[in-house]
């Protein structure tokens, strides 16, 4: 009998056998709850019915000290107010008087309580008939004969209180006896639920233990075996698989993983050696091809820029004197010195303001003065460290798709200011605007489309904003407002200010 348990067990799967023990378990503790709850509600439901007499008994004598005192009211008053209360509370009475009636006989009276009931009956019947002559007395004036039911009335009053106060004191000492009976029942079921307790614990461990351990030997040995695996002993003998459920699976499964990995360990170490070989490859590779990549942007030169500019301070020099020319002069070749040094890849914030500055007397020496620049700078800020041939792409690009070819004066506003540890540097033009769709373009990586004719350096804002998240590691360095067509573009940088 125990080996064919064995195998039935052996055949279940590991969440039949827990789902069995689970049942069995439940099974057993809810018959015995079920049972101590059934004696509990018997002895309460009994206990209940022993007071309700009295309750009831209470209550018919607080409606007949109420009706009493509405009809004194009454007929000191003669208030309607009053009137009412006493016919609202003989009508509770009334109520009162069937449900001690019901309440006696859910009590279990004996013959003299009944008796003492159907007394009680007859005098508030014969107190209802008195009141109500006491009333037409007073209604109609007759002063003798109202006090005389009135007093009639007080004494069956009397008498109702008298009869109820002896039936009370009758169930109590009848409710006494009973309670008695239920404490000692009480203590019997007391003991009656520990030896159920007892019992259960008993059953549920007689039940379970031989379930568990059939489950957990096979895992015991499976996690003993892993253990000697995970430090480094691999030359353990193959388990035995006893049963055919989860863990059989996972044990035969166990034995050919073992296998393979003496096979495959060699390999595998080979295999790890050379691909971090590679990745380290990789990393320096893809170093140098960005370095490579920004200094060959940094050495771009737009042809068509640098030959209209040349050709605009030769005009300069045939209108004006030398000195204006000079000046001229001097700014485009500090903003190409800027532009040419391939060597310079960090520079401050104050290096990128004075190649602005150039840039913008260029460009208004070209066009007439038609942009107006203005700057609001934090001068705290200014020895800020940030990558090179930043803020002149983002002024060029605001210059050419902005303010190239509005109808009204195009301004630019640079300005600098910290917010906490971040220097922010804000590029603000009254242009075109961008819709949302542009700026999430740029914001995305994606090149801007460039007109022909565009005179640009070659360094987009897609590169600027490489650069920036390159250089500090964040994605949250640069930022595009616009309000909408024709109400101006904000460019916003935050740059660590340390």
């Amino acid at each position: 009998m125990k080996d064919r348990i064995r195998k039935f067990l052996g055949s279940l799967s590991l969440t039949r056998k827990l789902t069995l023990m689970y049942i069995l378990s439940i099974a057993v503790i809810f018959a015995a709850n079920l049972y101590l709850f059934v004696c509990i509600d018997s002895v309460l439901a009994e206990i209940d019915g022993i007071y309700y007499s009295n309750l009831r008994l209470n209550d018919l004598t607080d409606s007949l000290a109420r009706t009493h005192a509405d009809l004194t009211s009454y007929l000191s008053t003669k208030s309607s107010d009053s009137l009412s209360l006493f016919y609202e509370d003989r009508s509770t009475c009334l109520q009162e008087l069937d449900a001690v009636s019901g309440s006696l006989t859910y009590a279990g009276a004996d013959d003299d309580a009944r008796i003492l009931f159907d007394n009680i009956r007859a005098l508030s019947e014969n107190y209802f008939t008195t009141c109500e002559e006491t009333l037409s007395a007073k209604r109609g004036r007759n002063i003798q004969k109202y006090r005389e039911s009135y007093a009639r009335a007080t004494g069956l009053k009397d008498y109702l209180g008298a009869y109820l106060y002896s039936l009370n004191n009758r169930q109590l000492q009848n409710n006494s006896l009973k309670y008695a009976q239920f404490s000692a029942t009480f203590r019997t079921l007391e003991i009656t639920s520990f030896m159920i307790l007892i019992l259960v614990s008993l059953c549920s461990l007689a039940l379970i233990l031989p379930l568990l351990r059939n489950a957990m030997r096979p895992l015991q040995r499976l996690s003993a075996a892993a253990g000697e695996i995970g430090r480094g002993n691999f030359d353990i003998p193959a388990l035995d698989v006893e049963t055919s459920d989860e863990v059989g699976v996972v044990t035969a499964a166990f034995n050919q993983m073992v296998v393979s990995i003496r096979g495959y360990l060699s390999k595998l170490r080979e295999s790890m050696e050379k691909e971090r070989r590679l990745k380290e490859n990789a990393l320096l590779m893809d170093a140098h091809l960005k370095e490579a990549e920004l200094k060959y942007l940094q050495a771009q030169i737009n042809p068509h820029f640098l030959f209209n500019t040349l050709n605009a301070g030769v005009q300069l020099s045939m209108m004006e004197h030398a000195d204006r020319t000079y000046r001229y002069l001097q700014n485009v070749a500090s903003f190409f010195r800027s532009k040419t040094d391939r060597e310079k890849q960090v520079t401050t914030l104050a290096g990128e303001i004075a190649l602005i500055d150039s840039y913008i007397y260029i460009i208004n020496v070209r066009f007439s003065g038609e942009i107006s620049y203005e700057r609001d700078l934090d001068d705290t800020l200014s020895q800020t460290i940030m990558p090179s041939m930043i803020l002149q792409p983002i002024i060029e690009n605001a210059i050419n798709h902005g303010l190239r070819g509005i109808d009204r004066q195009g301004r630019i506003i640079l300005s600098t200011y910290r917010s906490g540890s971040t220097a922010v540097i804000s590029v603000k033009d009254n242009g075109r605007g961008m819709s949302a769709e542009q700026i999430e373009r740029i914001l995305s990586g994606s090149p801007v489309i460039r007109q022909k004719g565009d005179e640009t350096n070659g360094v987009g804002l897609s590169n600027v904003i490489g650069r920036l998240r390159l250089f500090y590691h964040r994605d949250d360095v640069f930022d595009i407002t616009s309000a909408g067509e024709d109400r101006g573009t904000e460019v916003l940088l935050y740059l660590p200010a340390e």
